[in-house]
């Protein structure tokens, strides 16, 4: 396997990264706005629901940054990881609005990013897995 400099990394390892950032911040900072999409009719959210929302927010924080502090195997076994979290984040989504758990548009909504999140994943693995045509012209040279 080709190993990756940590100063070059996929593209989709980046946006994978920033999404995860950018959501767990969400769930951090506003987990009363995101579980107003979630459960529009419960006014205030349930406390459940805020500490349920921060835990998964930290968790993604974490996961993004761990996104752009590891490299080699170690971000190889975090892309793969990332594939198993967000494929069952994408059918959670899909069941809670296949059974009508959550309106239609936010299931639709959170089923699509989280299938964005695991296509991501698993293009920034498969990237990483795949020597590129410089990096196996370097390692000729040398």
């Amino acid at each position: 396997m080709a190993t990756v400099p940590s100063a070059h990394r996929p593209v989709p390892v980046y946006l994978l990264a920033a999404i995860r950032l950018f959501n767990g911040a969400a769930g951090l900072l506003t987990p009363e706005l995101l579980i107003r999409r979630f459960d529009p009719d419960r006014e205030p959210p349930g406390p459940a629901a805020v500490y349920a929302f921060r835990l998964f927010g930290i968790r993604t924080v974490l996961l993004g940054l761990d996104l752009l502090t590891h490299s080699g195997d170690r971000l190889r076994a975090d892309l793969l990881e990332g594939v198993l979290i967000h494929g069952s984040d994408t059918a959670t989504a899909a069941t809670l609005g296949v059974h009508g758990h959550v309106p239609p548009r936010t299931a639709v909504l959170t089923t699509l990013i989280s299938a964005v999140n695991t296509a991501l994943a698993a293009g920034a693995s498969a990237a990483l897995c795949t020597p590129s045509k410089n990096n196996s012209a370097k390692h000729e040279r040398t």
